[in-house]
């Protein structure tokens, strides 16, 4: 039987999980062999290729989560040389059928990479693009934080006492000005309770917005290098800045050539025109899926071309007299530039894709 297995392809398949890993494999044939869990650590990654190559060739496994739970485990498959197939999770329909446990999506997704429904190749996760994610999830959550921090400030600003939101919220008043006169707040000892604590918390609120922002321009100078030096000639372009161009990266991953085309980013990007058309009406409308805040940054830099560039606005103004709205135009732009975009990253590559340094 072990001459048997030696000899014989199989496809693994992995369903992830925070703690633990359950895997299967199946014959090329369809036949199911076995499943088995795992402890999601370095030495059950190992354990779990062991397993998997025990029952022979190891044609592919398919990975379900590749970019949160199993990323670990498709890194380490990749180092290892083993071809890895990112899996969506299964289908509802066939849950509703089959019925839902981890042997039974982990077989269900074998036969997926099987039959070839399953077929993407998962980003790699170990290039300066990966240390590019890193610092823009970072910033990302510390813009966030700041937004709701200054939202909550101007909140309290409505109620505050008469006195106190004259002095502080003056019509026309910019935000950054507020702020530096929240933290110029002594609330003391003399007043009425309610002023007291509305001056102590709005100075908390102005701190909090100072601190993010310090650690939002500490961030921004470790990502700037880094983006400049993956992909110089993408930020070298009209409207595209280091934000910009980090989530373009960060899409793409540090291997951007698994999209085989442009069309294919556009798509990931939801820029991919689709029909709408109905009986003598012929038209595309906006895509609304693909990843949205690759989505956000090319609707940014369309944005800005239509403010600061003369082609573009020439081409908005033409595409108007043909009877375009505001929203086609910019859906057609986005796709234009997503093609642009797209051939810059694919010659950035080389660069993408290099090991990560310490930063």
């Amino acid at each position: 039987m072990a001459g048997k297995k030696g000899r014989a392809r199989v496809i693994g398949r992995v369903d992830t999980h925070g703690r633990t890993h359950h895997a299967a494999v199946i014959l090329m044939n369809g036949r199911r062999l076995a499943d088995a869990e795992f402890p999601a650590t370095g030495e059950g990654y190992a354990a779990l290729l062991a397993w998997l190559r025990g029952f022979g060739r190891l044609a592919s496994v398919g990975v379900e989560g590749t970019g949160s739970y199993g990323a670990g485990l498709a890194r380490y498959l990749q180092a290892q040389q083993v071809k890895v197939v990112e899996v969506d999770r299964p289908d509802r329909r066939a849950r509703r059928k089959a019925g839902k446990s981890d042997p039974l999506d982990a077989y269900a997704a074998a036969e997926a990479v099987l039959a070839g429904r399953a077929a993407a190749v998962p980003k790699a996760r170990d290039g300066r693009v990966e240390a590019i994610r890193a610092l823009h999830a970072a910033r990302a959550g510390a813009v966030k934080a700041r937004t709701a921090t200054l939202n909550q400030l101007k909140a309290l600003l409505v109620t505050a006492p008469a006195g106190l939101r004259e002095q502080l919220s003056r019509p026309g008043r910019a935000a950054g000005t507020i702020v530096a006169a929240c933290l110029r707040l002594r609330p003391g000892e003399g007043g009425d309770a309610v002023t007291v604590s509305t001056k102590t918390a709005l100075r908390s609120l102005a701190r909090r917005h100072r601190h993010l922002s310090e650690e939002i321009a500490e961030l921004d100078a470790q990502l700037a290098p880094l983006v400049a030096a993956v992909a110089p000639e993408l930020i070298a372009q009209r409207g595209i800045g280091i934000e910009t161009a980090a989530q373009l990266l960060v899409t793409v991953g540090d291997n951007p050539d698994r999209l085989h085309h442009e069309a294919a980013f556009a798509h990931l990007c939801g820029v991919a025109p689709i029909p709408a058309s109905s009986g003598q009406t012929r038209r595309f409308r906006l895509n609304r899926a693909g990843d949205r805040d690759a989505n956000r940054a090319l609707h940014m830099i369309a944005v800005t071309r239509l403010a600061h560039d003369e082609r573009t606005r020439a081409y908005a103004a033409r595409r108007t007299s043909e009877g375009l709205s505001k929203k086609d135009i910019l859906r057609c732009l986005k796709r234009y530039i997503a093609r642009d975009v797209y051939r810059i990253l694919i010659r950035s590559s080389e660069s993408a894709t290099s090991p990560a340094t310490n930063c």
